[in-house]
C-alpha cells in the first residue's frame, strides 16, 4: 500500500523500484481506506540514510500510511544533514498540533552505554513518551527505544561486556497474540551493548507489568509489551536491511573496538536478509492493530 511523502523526497525512486507506491499529495489517496498517521522519532546515526529502513517496512504493509518524521529540540543530530532535517522533520508539538497520531515509533540510538538521565535529550523524550502512553494507541520502541520504554515502566537494563551483534533465531511465545509473529520461529538482527536479564523480565511479567512475546536462546527475551498494549518493545532491528549490518560491522572495525566481534550468523562479505518475513509480519500486524484500534477513537 502507498506512503504519503513530500514531492521531491530523495527515496521515492528507490522505494518505487521495490514496489512501494509513493504519493505526493493527500488527494491521491484511495478514498475508501483510512490513512494511518505514524510519527517516527528518528535518533539513529546518519538519520537521513536510516529512513529507508523504516519506509520500506511501513510501505510493505496493507494500509495507507503517512510517516511523520519527528526531531527533538534538545538533540544535536551531529551526524545528520541539517538541511534535510529542516525540510522533512517537525517537532512533536508540531506533529500533534496538525493532526492526531495513530502510532509512534522510537528508533534506536547510540547511547545504550549511557545512563538515561545523562542522555541530554532524555527529559524531552520522557515527556513525549509519557504523553504517548495515554494519547497514542501504540508506541514501538526499537533497540534502545525499547530500553527507554522499559525504563519508564520500571524495568532496568544491564550492560554487556561485549556487544550483542548478529542475527539470532527467535521463538514466538504466543502465535494467537495480535502483535506476535505468525511463525513459531524467526530470525532477527541484534546490535546493542545492553539489554535485560531473563529473570528481570519474567519477574515483570509475573507482577503484571508486561506480556512476553518472543525469546531467543542467545539474545534473551526480544519482544514484550505493556499489559495495556500501549508500549511495544522490540530489542532487535527488524527494520534493518542487510547493508545496515554490514555498515555497522565496518564502522566498528574502523573504530577498533575490542568489545565487538564479527556479527554472529551473518557474513558481511555475502549479506543475506533472512529476517525479511519477520519484518513484514511485525509491521503489518502492528499497523493492522492501529487501524482496528484507532477506528474506535
Amino acid at each position: 500500500m502507498p506512503l504519503l511523502v513530500n514531492d521531491g523526497f530523495r527515496l521515492i525512486s528507490a522505494l518505487e523500484e521495490l514496489n512501494v507506491r509513493c504519493l505526493r499529495q493527500a488527494g491521491e489517496w484511495e478514498q475508501d481506506l483510512r490513512t494511518l498517521r505514524i510519527g517516527i522519532i528518528n535518533l539513529m546515526p546518519l538519520a537521513k540514510e536510516y529512513e529507508f529502513n523504516l519506509l520500506l517496512s511501513l510501505g510493505r504493509t496493507e494500509l495507507q500510511i503517512e510517516p511523520v518524521w519527528i526531531r527533538l529540540n534538545t538533540h544535536s543530530y551531529h551526524s545528520s544533514d541539517e538541511r534535510h532535517l529542516s525540510q522533512h522533520y517537525v517537532t512533536f508539538a508540531e506533529a500533534i498540533s496538525r493532526n492526531y497520531l495513530d502510532g509512534l515509533i522510537l528508533t534506536g540510538a547510540p547511547v545504550d552505554e549511557i545512563p538515561f538521565q545523562q542522555v541530554k535529550y532524555w527529559n524531552e523524550l520522557r515527556q513525549i513518551l509519557t504523553f504517548a502512553r495515554t494519547r497514542i494507541a501504540s508506541t514501538i520502541g526499537l533497540c534502545w527505544g525499547a530500553m527507554a520504554l522499559a525504563h519508564l515502566i520500571g524495568i532496568e537494563r544491564v550492560s554487556f561486556q561485549k556487544k550483542l551483534f548478529g542475527v539470532f533465531e527467535t521463538r514466538n511465545l504466543d502465535r494467537t497474540h495480535p502483535l506476535s509473529d505468525t511463525d513459531d520461529r524467526f530470525w532477527c538482527p541484534q546490535s546493542r551493548y545492553a539489554g535485560f536479564t531473563d529473570e528481570s523480565l519474567e519477574l515483570a511479567a509475573w507482577e503484571g507489568k508486561i506480556n512476553l512475546l518472543a525469546h531467543s536462546a542467545d539474545a534473551g527475551y526480544v519482544i514484550f509489551e505493556t499489559k495495556d498494549h500501549c508500549y511495544l518493545m522490540h530489542l532487535g532491528h527488524p527494520e534493518y536491511n542487510s547493508r545496515r549490518l554490514v555498515d555497522e560491522f565496518l564502522r566498528d572495525q574502523l573504530l577498533k573496538r575490542t568489545d565487538v566481534g564479527p556479527p554472529i550468523n551473518f557474513d558481511p562479505a555475502c549479506p543475506v536478509n533472512c529476517w525479511r518475513a519477520h519484518r513484514a509480519t511485525f509491521f503489518s500486524r502492528w499497523t493492522n492493530y492501529l487501524y482496528k484500534t484507532t477506528s474506535y477513537i
